[in-house]
């Protein structure tokens, strides 16, 4: 069942991660990162939410841990709109279509 979340909770997918999945199974950064094929930095960065969750990296997540790649994908989304709608007064635009 594909996890949905409300607007004012939105939290960024690595947060996410690090803290319902590395962390719940007790495994390291750089242990996880070795089980997933990828650098110790790259995951890190994604865990302290300083990059985005790429459509490969979630695909890992779900191959190693079993977490849907898709939820991760809707959770990337999610934070990104939600991101956007706090500088959506910032978006000028003409509207063309009432």
């Amino acid at each position: 069942m594909p996890l949905t979340m409300h607007p004012s909770i939105a939290v960024h997918p690595g947060d996410w991660v690090r803290t319902e999945i590395i962390d719940a199974h007790g495994v390291g950064i750089g242990e996880a990162a070795m089980l997933m094929r990828v650098s110790r930095q790259s995951l890190s960065t994604l865990l302290n939410g300083r990059s985005d969750l790429s459509s490969t990296m979630a695909i890992r997540l779900e191959k190693v841990f079993g977490v849907r790649a898709d939820t991760l994908i809707r959770m990337q989304a999610d934070w990104d709109i939600h991101q956007a709608r706090t500088h959506q007064d910032e978006i000028e635009v003409e509207r063309a279509y009432a």
